[in-house]
């Protein structure tokens, strides 16, 4: 038996300072070790028959066919099921969790700060606590105990009442709590540094083998077929009649079955399994390891607890407990062994042993209870520490379901029921695009260093505070505008979006570069030194104003004043054209875009249930003669498409899918690279770019949601009369060889007037003081226009269909159920999303996103509500209630309002001041 205590003091003389710690190589192609005992009474190995053959046969075809029988596996086809779909056929290359699941902790937390993922736990929970010991009569092995979670400092209980004030509104139970509080509930703990804790009571955990074999039960029950012993060797794609990659079969060592649906859900290798079919997985492997205690006196029916400045959890374990945690220094897992299966690593004490060292400091009693036995098992994780889920942009028909980032039991349950809704009816009930593959650029996903680092850092601050303004130090530098070197030069801060490196704020201190990775000192590395990147985002971490408040400030207020340039070259530019492209744009765009050359309209693209999948402008063109990025040679007709960058790769593969499903003969060309975009707003806008563009900028000659091609500086651009910050300007879209003499003509003139480089940050507020909103904050494929009052954006009064229409006038004629309204507080509180909505009393539901706006001098949210009563949410009734918006337990009075509170009447897009 070896001890705590022991294992600190041998490891002791070997730690650096934290939190940095012991360096070692950061790889490892060591095989699995002898197997050791898990804190479970039993693993589905037990049951094996030793046979090596194939449960059953496999059979000739099937609807869908799930690889991997972990966690996901099971739910997936259990919940494929219950949906319906009879022939799904799981094929697990050993026994059911033989991977990464037999081995795992299986904690289960209600509260993340995303309302999403807060509803996939839910599910979850639901699930393995309820229905299925309803369906089958079985005990899952799910043990209610509770959840607390552990503050030192007060930014770290701020973030867990933000986490409080969101499950007030999804009816989840928590307290926070006094140290003395604590430790009445938790007597064992040493409360002495502690700053406050978060209680959720009815938190818990899942036994990996109960709720597996239970939902391969209920999954067969219900018509499937689950085959062991059966692993995959081959995946059949064909190219079908115009030119699409499909899923045709699955090949296996005991028989091939035809199938237009393949569902990876492999874990550690998923990444294999991909390349089967010439799918990008981007995922790596690591060991990831707890060890279980020895019985400790007095701590029976205690809850788990996650002290994340400590970067350790412990998990009740019957009369025991099992303490792990997220080190800096994570061993990678090399050459994933296909012959892995219940097997386990020598646990590394050198790299664990930061574990010990917090958990002792929180249950001192560790420090004299014996080890009773080291887990230490592969695990998969990603570059932002969430799954990857969805259909691959690669191939149609192969879905994914893997890198859980060892939180497979715990999401399991609610990603199940949203792959198999995604596979059955080609997208999920809920909001998923946090989890889509379609989030990473093309250009990423099969890039091994970017997924290697920034899968190093998303595990290294698994448990770090999740601040607003937040930026990856790993995988930069991936794609850089035409600006960059420019505006680096200026102090342009940097933010990192779809792998591309766009403007956040501009420091008046100089230049930060963004550096190598220096992998925070781990595996030997040297430390970045005066990195000053780094200490600019270190000094925005607060859930407070952050010190850069009135740069942002300055930023906003001379645009409203004066005018300000903002390099949006990170934009996804695209062109649809082709001779079915007016049938194509019909159908993709809610709005009406088949309109004359030279017209430019917002519009929304829309999912079958009327969820908005995109908003973006549409630019009616003619053909470039001859061809240039500005103006593509085309038969037919042609539409320029400007996308919000970070969204591209989403809406590049949403068009793609549709045109494909619907055979049309036009084609999506990328222009992304290739053209920068340069947007120049304020009311000296006009004053500044008439002495550039040899064109008439009025309103009699120029409009509104128009464009031309014009000469700016000698060079050829399209200029777009448009605005996403409520001023009158233009967009300047500019062949990449141009982009910098034309953004330094642009700012010799500018100069005269009081001209400022200014980025999204202060686009972040300018926009949401106008009301115009945001993809994947105020607008989610779970809203539609109607929810979101984007009426205006779809074209009911006409007859032409559109994706999405019959859904909106159902949804039209039966009432709005839920709305998107606009507050403002009085009181100068920053707040950031997550705070619940509370009327008359009631909470009705949370904001999306907040800001400040410096022109009107409030804080302003936007957020969705109910009736309480389940009636339709109308003007009248967002106009009668009395509301407040509790932010870290607190409620702020606010007002409602159902036009922008700046610029109501929209006059200053118009020129008119």
């Amino acid at each position: 038996m070896s001890y705590m205590s022991y294992a600190l003091r041998v490891a002791a003389p070997r730690l650096l300072p934290a939190p940095w710690r012991s360096p070692r190589p950061y790889s490892s192609t060591t095989g699995p070790t002898t197997e050791k005992s898990v804190p479970y009474q039993k693993t589905l190995k037990e049951e094996s028959n030793g046979s090596t053959g194939p449960s059953r046969p496999p059979p000739a075809s099937a609807e869908v066919v799930v690889v991997g029988g972990g966690s996901l596996g099971c739910q997936t086809t259990y919940h494929l099921a219950k949906l319906g779909i009879t022939n799904v056929v799981l094929l697990e290359r050993d026994r059911l969790t033989a991977g990464t699941t037999w081995h795992t902790a299986g904690l289960l937390w209600q509260l993340r700060p995303s309302d999403v993922e807060v509803e996939l736990l839910a599910h979850t929970r639901d699930v393995v606590s309820r229905d299925l010991p309803a369906e089958t009569g079985l005990h899952t092995g799910w043990v209610q105990n509770g959840g607390l979670f552990i503050a030192s400092n007060k930014q770290r209980l701020d973030e867990y009442k933000r986490l409080m004030s969101l499950g007030k509104v999804y009816g989840i139970e928590s307290h926070v709590l006094t140290p003395a509080q604590t430790k009445e509930l938790y007597p064992l703990m040493n409360v002495d540094d502690l700053y406050g804790t978060l209680y959720v009571p009815k938190d818990g955990t899942m036994d990996p083998a109960g709720t597996c074999s239970t939902l391969a039960r209920a999954a067969t029950a219900r018509g499937a077929t689950i085959i062991e012993n059966c692993p995959v060797t081959g995946i059949q794609v064909r190219t079908d009649d115009f030119g699409v990659k499909r899923v045709h079969a699955v090949e296996t060592a005991h028989g091939t079955i035809q199938t237009p649906c393949v569902v990876n859900c492999a874990g550690v290798w998923a990444r294999a399994l991909g390349r089967l079919a010439g799918v990008h997985v981007p995922l790596v492997a690591m060991h990831h390891a707890y060890v279980v205690t020895e019985r400790i006196e007095g701590i029976q029916n205690m809850p788990n607890v996650r002290d994340h400045d400590a970067s350790v959890y412990l998990r009740l374990q019957g009369d025991a407990l099992s303490v792990g945690g997220y080190e800096s220094n994570p061993i990678f897992w090399e050459e994933v062994s296909e012959k892995f299966a219940f097997s386990l690593f020598d646990l590394d004490w050198d790299v664990f042993m930061q574990h010990i060292q917090g958990a002792i400091n929180r249950v001192p009693v560790l420090e004299r209870t014996g080890i009773k036995s080291t887990v230490c098992g592969p695990e998969s994780f990603t570059a932002d520490h969430k799954p990857l889920m969805g259909e691959a942009p690669e191939v149609r028909g192969f879905f994914l379901g893997c890198g859980f980032n060892s939180a497979g039991m715990m999401l399991g349950g609610g990603c199940g029921k949203e792959l198999a809704h995604w596979i059955i009816h080609g997208r999920p009930e809920k909001d998923m695009y946090g989890y889509d593959i379609r989030r990473f650029h093309h250009s990423l996903t099969d890039n091994n260093c970017w997924i290697r680092e920034r899968s190093h850092e998303s595990y290294a601050k698994n448990y770090s505070v999740v601040f607003p303004h937040d930026e990856p130090l790993a995988g930069r530098n991936m794609r850089k505008d035409p600006l960059h070197e420019e505006l680096l030069q200026q102090g342009c801060v940097f933010q990192e979006r779809h792998g591309w490196e766009r403007p956040g704020w501009f420091s008046p201190g100089g230049a930060a570069p963004v550096l190598d990775y220096d992998y925070y000192g781990a595996y030997s590395r040297e430390r970045h030194r005066d990195y000053a990147y780094s200490q600019l985002l270190a000094d925005e971490y607060t859930f407070d104003f952050p010190p850069h408040h009135n740069i942002i400030k300055k930023e906003c207020l001379t645009c409203r004043n004066a005018l300000a340039l903002f390099d949006m070259s990170y934009f996804g530019k695209f062109y649809l054209v082709g001779p079915e492209a007016t049938k194509a744009a019909n159908w993709l765009f809610s709005a009406d875009v088949s309109k004359a050359p030279g017209s430019t309209v917002y519009t929304c693209m829309l999912n079958k249930r009327g969820g908005v999948e995109s908003d973006l402008t549409v630019s009616r063109i003619s053909p470039g003669d001859p061809s240039s990025p500005l103006a593509p040679a085309f038969q037919g007709d042609g539409y320029y498409l400007a996308i919000g960058g970070a969204v591209a790769q989403h809406n590049w593969s949403h068009i793609t899918t549709v045109l494909q499903d619907m055979k049309l003969q036009c084609k999506l060309i990328d222009c992304s690279e290739e053209l920068g975009m340069m947007s120049v707003q304020g009311p000296l806008s006009r004053t500044v770019l008439q002495e550039l563009l040899d064109t008439d900028l009025s309103n009699e000659a120029f409009p509104f949601s128009t464009h031309r091609l014009v000469k700016a500086a000698g060079c050829m651009v399209r200029a777009m009369r448009l605005s996403f910050v409520g001023e009158l300007g233009w967009e300047l879209h500019v062949p990449r060889e141009n982009c910098v003499k034309v953004y330094q003509a642009v700012m010799e003139v500018g100069a005269r007037h009081g001209i400022t480089n200014a980025g999204y940050r202060a686009i972040d507020s300018l926009s949401i003081e106008k009301g115009y909103r945001h993809w994947h904050a105020d607008l989610r494929p779970d809203d539609t226009p109607l929810e979101a009052g984007l009426a205006f954006t779809c074209k009911l009064k006409s007859s032409i269909p559109f994706l999405g229409r019959e859904a909106v006038e159902a949804q039209k004629a039966a009432g709005i159920f839920r709305r998107l309204v606009c507050f403002t507080t009085d009181e100068k509180v920053p707040m950031f999303g997550l705070e619940a909505i509370w009327r008359d009393g009631k909470v009705v539901g949370h904001i999306r996103r907040a800001d400040f706006g410096f022109a009107i001098d409030k804080t302003i949210a936007y957020g969705y509500i109910r009736d309480p009563a389940g009636g339709p949410v109308s003007l009248d009734f967002v106009r009668s209630g009395s509301y407040e918006l509790e932010r870290m337990g607190v409620c702020y009075p606010a007002q409602a309002h159902t036009k922008s509170p700046f610029d109501p009447d929209n006059k200053r897009v118009k020129g008119i001041y």
